[in-house]
């Protein structure tokens, strides 16, 4: 499956209708983001039922502030609109497949009864 470019145009059309949605935050001077993109290219191949985005922090300045990029490349993962994974640095492809089977094993239900334990907690 091909990568998809997110923009603030089609960033919350493509979380809001898809499952689980990762993305892979970068910029063309990274010299680890360009080292990253084949491995995660190949993941989008091997998990077509994912679906696999970039965004570039140089074109998308709006979206790398709302999300707090600090550093790149950053992967963050989506699941039924709910952020589960956030974290700055390069995976290996057996990390990235053993994260998503850990992220599609997920109970949702579970998930978002602790989000609103949390949520009525903090009120």
């Amino acid at each position: 499956m091909a990568v998809i470019e997110l923009t603030e145009s089609n960033i919350e059309d493509t979380i809001n209708q898809n499952d689980i949605v990762i993305i892979d935050f970068w910029a063309s001077w990274c010299a680890p983001c360009r080292a990253f993109a084949p491995i995660f290219e190949a993941a989008a191949d091997n998990h077509p039922d994912v679906v696999f985005t970039k965004i570039n922090t140089e074109e998308q300045q709006g979206l790398a502030s709302y999300f707090q990029i600090r550093s790149i490349p950053t992967l963050m993962i989506f699941r039924d609109q709910i952020a589960l994974f956030n974290q700055a640095g390069m995976l290996s492809a057996p990390q990235i497949d053993e994260l998503l089977g850990k992220v599609k094993e997920l109970d949702m239900d579970q998930i978002r009864a602790e989000i609103e334990r949390e949520q009525n907690t903090t009120q």
